[in-house]
């Protein structure tokens, strides 16, 4: 029952230590990164196109992981960007072509990291057959289709004219003389003879090149010059397209034929949360971990080519994988985790002191309860040196006497009972004191020592 009554008073005195450890973990929490969104918003492109094809498969892994990616369709990568950089936050994440972030202001290139590249979207220029197209310059006179304005492929073809410094070609391009158009209505046109070629940007399994690959009276241009155009480019590489690639029972394209190829590229802005970046990467290389007719399995996503710098996070995930508590655990839970043991060690650090002051506190308030009497010894001494006690030896000693028989009821630990002893010995010596000091006033025998 005894020791019940210590641990009693040392919780009493200490119980100063919850509202204090409350107001610490609000604290924490108040400026604790917010937890990562469960809904996020991706700009993909046109419904027919890769960008959204690849939006919907990854929208059903991020499903699993209790992540609603919502995707909206626009005219392709530079209409991406301009939702990535206008500050509006509507959309946190988007798929553009390399090199059409060259076209963004400084400012702008700042509001956006760079989470993957994808997989490679080669630049594909079909002619109706027996036009012999092997150069850019054929085109001069021909009907060419060059994507609508806003897409990959008017991007790249603007860089492919700019580095050609061919000028002319460049005001057709602006100018509409040659078809902005997008992909499906320029296979379509290309088909129906409308057209002399047709350049698209497009994965190599997209059935759109699927379809002109087994038309007889198209063909696969060979561009002469894409190394020399991957060597002045850097976000274009020089991809070798195999014989028969595209159509093996037809065997198209007829030899080895180059071709000139961007890479799709995952960015998020200023509004994605970087603690969602290890989950979606994950997502994407489940979506890509096949590959395609041109990216073998397991080369997708990847840290490079990239035109942006790669987030930290990003960068963490193409180097070490997947953080270590998701590999096991469920992505909302580990990130859970995450973000509370980054809160724990500021509270850790902060309650150690803060634990270490309650063995102080408890002895103190101990003491006090034997300490406190003395006061009453103190005021008596004070009245003795300064001679006012004869008026009041009776009335003091009788004070003296009430507090040893409280004394006997107080109760202290056994570590602290030679303090509570003492002040039993000090207690008796003081009525002794004042008893001898009554009888020389009065002429009377000595009491004799307590």
């Amino acid at each position: 029952m005894q020791r019940l009554k210590h641990i009693g008073l040392f919780i009493r005195t200490n119980l100063w230590i919850i509202p204090l450890a409350l107001l610490l973990v609000w604290l924490l929490f108040r400026f604790l990164d917010p937890a990562p969104p469960k809904v996020v918003v991706m700009t993909t492109g046109s419904e027919t196109g890769g960008y959204h094809q690849f939006g919907l498969a990854l929208k059903e892994e991020l499903a699993k992981e209790d992540i609603d990616l919502q995707l909206r369709t626009s005219r392709g990568s530079l209409d991406n960007l301009q939702r990535l950089t206008d500050g509006a936050g509507e959309v946190q994440l988007g798929l553009i072509q390399s090199g059409t972030e060259l076209l963004l202001q400084p400012a702008q290139r700042r509001r956006l990291v760079g989470l993957a590249s994808l997989y490679h979207e080669p630049l594909w220029l079909f002619q109706r057959s027996g036009l012999a197209i092997t150069r850019l310059s054929d085109l001069n006179d021909k009907r060419v289709a060059v994507g609508s304005e806003g897409s990959g492929t008017w991007s790249v073809l603007r860089g492919l004219f700019i580095e050609r410094q061919d000028e002319q070609r460049l005001q057709q391009l602006n100018s509409g003389l040659w078809s902005k158009m997008g992909s499906s209505a320029a296979v379509d046109a290309l088909l129906a003879g409308q057209l002399d070629a047709a350049f698209l940007v497009l994965p190599a399994d997209n059935h759109l090149i699927t379809r002109l690959a087994a038309h007889p009276e198209i063909s696969l241009i060979n561009l002469a010059q894409a190394d020399a155009f991957a060597a002045r480019l850097q976000f274009l590489e020089a991809l070798e397209v195999p014989r028969g690639l595209l159509n093996i029972a037809q065997n198209v394209p007829q030899q080895d034929t180059k071709v000139l190829s961007p890479v799709a590229m995952l960015v998020g802005n200023q509004y994605f949360h970087p603690a969602l970046t290890a989950v979606v990467l994950e997502a994407a290389r489940k979506v890509l971990r096949e590959g395609n007719l041109l990216d073998p399995p397991g080369r997708f996503p990847a840290g490079e080519p990239m035109g942006l710098e790669l987030s930290k996070e990003a960068d963490y995930y193409h180097r070490e994988g997947v953080p270590f508590l998701q590999r096991y655990l469920p992505f909302q839970v580990a990130s859970a985790i995450d973000r509370y043991v980054v809160l724990l060690i500021p509270f850790i650090a902060i309650m150690i002191p803060l634990l270490k002051s309650m063995g102080p506190l408890y002895r103190w308030r101990v003491r006090a309860r034997v300490f406190r009497w003395y006061e009453h010894l103190r005021r008596i001494d004070k009245l003795i040196y300064s001679g006012k006690i004869k008026e009041r030896y009776a009335e003091e000693i009788d004070g003296l006497n009430k507090l040893e028989g409280e004394l006997n009821h107080v109760d202290v630990p056994l570590s602290y009972a030679h303090e509570l002893y003492s002040l039993h010995l000090h207690v008796r010596y003081m009525i002794y004191r004042l008893e001898t000091l009554q009888a020389e006033d009065e002429g009377t025998e000595k009491p004799g020592p307590a």
